[in-house]
């Protein structure tokens, strides 16, 4: 294996050791003892491959972020080529951001835990900064691309949508990660942010799509 291969492997190795302890324990059980014996490594490789704490937190915390929006972006592209209107391309893609299985509610407790850490610390505030642009700058393209088409209003503040269907996002995060169990009505909770999500993202992709005509 080329020596570049190898490094990034042991790195990302590390990472996911990282996102392991703070899914099970909290971020303060990320030590760099912890993450060694975590990956099956010294803590000497360990601190070889980064410099610090803050060093390996700060990549596995970009690790996390990346791989969710990389899944999305999969999503979204899987929806365009079966040219799928984008209403029903983000129905399928934004849930994904949720904490609907076992692997995602690691995920959940690995950016809440960062983005506590982030109050006090800029370097990991920035990177949940640019996480949340990204996001809302994908919504909000998503809106223009749906007043291009059809399916949005001319009149619509794409940067506005974006920022209430994302916070609509991370609202209903919480109330998964928190009571995944709790009925809503005659619904799971699973259902019922689904059901919310649907009617908001028809409240602005109302029309019929001609891109694909």
């Amino acid at each position: 294996m080329p020596r570049t291969a190898d490094h990034e492997l042991r790195r990302a190795q590390m990472a996911e050791a990282v996102h392991r302890l703070i899914a099970h324990d909290g971020l303060d059980a990320a030590t760099m003892a912890a993450v060694a014996r975590e990956a099956g490594f010294s803590v000497g490789l360990v601190q070889h491959y980064f410099r610090s704490k803050d060093d390996l937190l700060l990549f596995a915390y970009r690790r996390v972020t990346d791989d969710q929006l990389s899944r999305v972006a999969r999503l979204v592209a899987e929806g365009e080529a079966a040219e799928q209107p984008i209403r029903a391309i983000l129905l399928r893609c934004l849930p994904e951001l949720w904490p609907l299985d076992e692997a995602r509610r690691g995920e959940y407790r690995v950016n809440r835990a960062f983005h506590a850490r982030s109050l006090d610390n800029p370097t990991i505030a920035e990177v949940a900064r640019e996480t949340a642009a990204t996001v809302r700058g994908q919504l909000s393209r998503a809106v223009e691309n749906g007043k291009e088409c059809g399916e949005v209003e001319p009149d619509t503040d794409a940067e506005l949508a974006a920022v209430e269907v994302a916070a609509l996002i991370e609202g209903l995060a919480d109330d998964l990660y928190r009571e995944p169990g709790r009925p809503v009505g005659d619904q799971t909770m699973a259902e019922a942010a689904e059901a919310i999500l649907r009617s908001r993202l028809t409240r602005y992709f109302a029309g019929e799509c001609r891109h694909y005509r």
